[in-house]
């Protein structure tokens, strides 16, 4: 049996605490809550640092990745150019050998002009010119050929091919009106030539691509493109001699961007003139894919809605679709806008008290372009299914009808008295009576023969401060506008130069001007 305890041991024993009031547990127990929140709160700081760190690191290791392979693929492009050169000068070289060669013997035999009655004799007759690097004989004979634009196309590219030195051949051609017209004598018919100009400038752009790498690298030497350099800034000089940027002609415009383009010399400082001479000049067909030729295409959407704070939402459309921002600019809202404002612009002139008497004949012109001018852009882009043209085409039928109407023939009334003798209308029955009237022996010509009187007619009142008169057909001011092709049906393909590695001029040269 165990020993009893010794009562001096109980009393030194201490008894337990008391256990901690309500109030004491409620502010342990929100001190415990507060301490578990704030772990959690941290614990969840962290894990969302550690994830934002990681999907960092994984986007720096693709953004790696990405540059890896672009300095990759651009290494070898730049090897490939480098190891090329040599095959492409060796390429070029020779065919400048053989241009020589024949230039030489079409020079020493005298040979006799080719007759150039279809396509084949303009091509001879082009060549012949090319081989003998005579330019002046070349412009010559192309300005007097404007009715074969569509032939002139498809055969300078293959003429040009056979000069010694096509760049050189092109500057001199054109050096006449380009930069600076030096003809003495003009006149209205012959007065453009830019139509002239931009087909030897786009003609030549085939042939100047490398023969390995194609339209990657253009074979142009170092003194040419140099020239076209000094051509160019001397063009900008003679800006204030042509009445600035917005009144220098849309021809001189074209044929100087085009010719920034076919040579490559495009300054980034002058991209803010570009964009004012594009716009300035946005009817003409070329503008979109001059733009984005020039390197404005980040620029499009800036131009865009200057073009529709202008009043000329149809050249927005064709921007539109040229840099593929349809979604942010729908194109059925601008096109009614511009159909809208149209009839704004027709109501305005039949209000006009000084086109009074005309007022109507401008009013009708005025709503037809604009309408031939939506129906165009419709069949193109194929937006049918979201503006039907049918309405448009009976409006624009009902304004075409009395026009049509008055071109018939009115009819002549019989005449009862007629003369005995010849079998010409009698004279009034009381002419005689009058002291002064005059009676004519030759028979009165029926109405339709008789011309009208000529009467000063008086201007429209612009729609817009830009576009011309009749904006909505985009056709030019100018007489010499070759309009050979119809608008195209189909949208047109967004490379800036597609198909010229075939040898063949490209395909939106098919219609120049509209």
């Amino acid at each position: 049996m165990g020993s009893l305890a010794d009562p001096g041991e109980l009393d030194s024993v201490e008894p337990p605490p008391p256990p901690p009031s309500f109030d004491e547990f409620q502010r342990q127990t929100s001190l415990m809550t507060s301490c578990t929140l704030l772990w959690k709160e941290l614990s969840d700081h962290f894990t969302s640092l550690e994830q934002d760190i990681l999907k960092k690191s994984e986007a720096l290791k693709a953004k790696i990745q990405t540059l890896d392979s672009e300095t990759k693929a651009s290494l070898e492009v730049l090897e490939q150019r480098e190891t090329s050169m040599n095959v492409s000068l060796s390429i070029a070289l020779q065919k400048v050998v053989e241009n020589k060669k024949a230039a030489i013997l079409a020079l020493d035999e005298g040979v006799e002009q080719p007759e150039v009655d279809d396509s084949t004799g303009l091509l001879l007759k082009l060549k012949s010119f090319c081989v003998k690097m005579d330019s002046r004989s070349f412009w010559n004979f192309l300005t007097a050929k404007k009715k074969d634009l569509d032939s002139l196309r498809v055969e300078i590219p293959k003429a040009l091919g056979e000069c010694v030195d096509p760049p050189r051949f092109v500057l001199e051609s054109i050096s006449e009106v380009f930069p600076e017209d030096k003809r003495e004598e003009r006149n209205e018919r012959n007065n453009d030539l830019g139509w002239a100009c931009v087909l030897m400038l786009e003609s030549l752009i085939p042939v100047m691509m490398d023969p390995v790498l194609g339209n990657e690298r253009k074979l142009v030497t170092p003194s040419v493109k140099d020239k076209a350099n000094e051509i160019a800034e001397i063009w900008k000089r003679s800006l204030d001699e042509r009445g600035g940027i917005e009144n220098v002609k849309t021809p001189d415009v074209h044929t100087f961007l085009q010719h920034l383009v076919t040579f490559g010399v495009v300054k980034n400082e002058d991209f803010d003139l570009y964009r004012k001479l594009v716009v300035g000049s946005a009817w003409r067909k070329q503008m979109p894919k001059l733009a984005i030729s020039l390197g404005l295409g980040d620029k499009m959407p800036e131009m865009i809605e200057e073009l529709i704070s202008r009043g000329q939402q149809v050249d927005a459309v064709h921007f539109t679709y040229e840099i593929g921002l349809a979604d942010k600019f729908p194109p059925v809202p601008l096109l009614k806008a511009f159909l809208k404002d149209a009839k704004k612009a027709a109501a305005a002139i039949l209000e006009d008290p000084n086109n009074f008497g005309r007022a109507a004949h401008f009013a009708s012109k005025k709503e037809q372009s604009a309408i031939r001018s939506v129906l165009k852009c419709i069949e193109e882009y194929k937006l049918e299914a979201e503006f039907p043209p049918d309405n448009l085409k009976k409006q624009l039928e009902q304004l075409e009808k009395p026009k049509n109407e008055k071109k018939r023939p009115a009819a002549v009334p019989a005449n009862k008295r007629t003369r005995a003798n010849n079998g010409g209308p009698m004279p009034p029955a009381k002419a005689g009576r009058s002291t002064n009237a005059y009676v004519s022996s030759f028979p009165v010509a029926p109405a339709f023969v008789r011309s009208p009187p000529h009467t000063q007619y008086p201007q429209a009142v612009p729609a817009y401060a830009s576009p011309p008169a009749i904006y909505g057909s985009r056709s030019p001011p100018y007489p010499y506008s070759p309009e050979a092709a119809p608008y195209p049906g189909t949208p047109v393909n967004y490379s800036p130069y597609g198909g010229y590695c075939n040898g063949m001029a490209p395909a939106y040269q098919q219609a120049y001007y509209r």
